[in-house]
């Protein structure tokens, strides 16, 4: 059980391929939010995927959660991993007739200085349930220290639909997300609050930057359908030819392969950045107050640069300067290839 964001989600795969190789057959999964499904569902290693809308909502007014427990019930109780920090959702488990000693709980597992949670997920899996001490298989192998994603055949063929009316079609591209669920809430995105806002003046110096670079790719700012004023606002800033928001219209199924086919990606901290590194797709992402040991985006062996900054000797991305990003960016490029 794991209701986390969208990179919470892509960091987990780590975790299920781990338990598919301890005990060769697919993890059945719990979790929350519209993207797991069309980005887990159909990955080696997942199995079933039941969708929760909200665990905080009392249980006899909750559809969601009264299906859930039954559908524990008749899927039978068996070794169990609760991977979320906090308690809640915890007695969902007990309704469903999962005995607490059929669980691992993530609370339980000490924290090690400066692992990447990649690792952590790796270590978690290779626990075993108190009641199930010493009668269930140990792990055979340790999977990679990083996240991983596959992208069916059907996925590319939406993606290659996708660019065509976009005049994308076989184009070199790299991309930029500048918005994260944070920027997009109710008030000023400068707010204090949103510690990944980053301007977009600087924003737009970057993609000047890129343009003078790669003057044959086309640069797509992507996000979803709320972050488009943003992405128009750094558009208008950079004022240059090619570039191309495309936050109207980007559903996962297309995100994933137009993250595995772009040359490289700029991100702040967030979801999709997580998943381009999962795909191998050579990602720079600037960091704000998260400790980037432990979120580097898709693990520790990923095709990924990190960018910090500090303000006033706190780690703020605030503190980051384009010319930081872009020379993160070079370097990045050159080393990959």
């Amino acid at each position: 059980m794991r209701c986390g964001a969208f990179g919470d989600m892509v960091l987990l795969t780590a975790l299920l391929r781990q338990l598919h190789a301890r005990f060769g057959e697919p993890v059945d999964l719990v979790s929350s939010g519209p993207w797991t499904i069309p980005l887990l569902q159909g990955q080696p290693g997942v199995g079933d995927i039941f969708i929760l809308r909200s665990r905080k909502t009392p249980f006899w007014v909750s559809p969601r959660q009264i299906g859930l427990a039954r559908w524990l019930r008749r899927r039978g109780a068996g070794p169990t991993w609760f991977c979320d920090p906090g308690p809640v959702g915890r007695d969902l488990l007990r309704r469903g007739k999962i005995p607490d000693a059929y669980v691992c709980e993530d609370a339980s597992l000490p924290y090690v200085p400066g692992e990447h949670f990649v690792d952590r997920w790796i270590r978690f899996a290779q626990l075993t349930p108190p009641a199930f001490a010493g009668k269930l298989p140990e792990a055979a192998t340790r999977v990679p220290s990083t996240a991983a994603l596959e992208v069916s055949p059907a996925s590319h063929a939406a993606l290659e639909r996708w660019l065509a009316p976009r005049n994308l079609a076989g184009r070199k591209l790299i991309l930029i997300q500048a918005g994260n669920k944070r920027t997009m809430r109710r008030g000023s995105r400068q707010r204090a609050t949103n510690t990944k806002y980053w301007p977009e003046e600087r924003w737009a110096a970057v993609i000047r930057g890129l343009r003078a670079e790669r003057p044959d790719h086309a640069i797509l700012l992507m996000g979803v359908p709320a972050e488009r004023e943003l992405n128009d606002d750094i558009a208008k800033l950079a004022n240059v030819p090619d570039v191309h928001n495309v936050a109207d219209d980007l559903p996962i199924p297309v995100l994933l392969p137009l993250l595995q086919r772009a040359s490289s990606l700029v991100s702040v901290d967030t979801g999709p950045a997580h998943a381009a590194a999962a795909l191998g797709c050579p990602t720079v992402a600037l960091f704000g107050t998260s400790d980037p040991q432990l979120y580097r985006p898709g693990g520790v062996t990923t095709p990924a640069a990190v960018v910090t900054g500090d303000v006033g000797g706190q780690r703020s991305m605030m503190g980051i300067t384009a010319d930081a990003v872009l020379a993160a960016w070079r370097e990045l490029v050159s080393r990959v290839g």
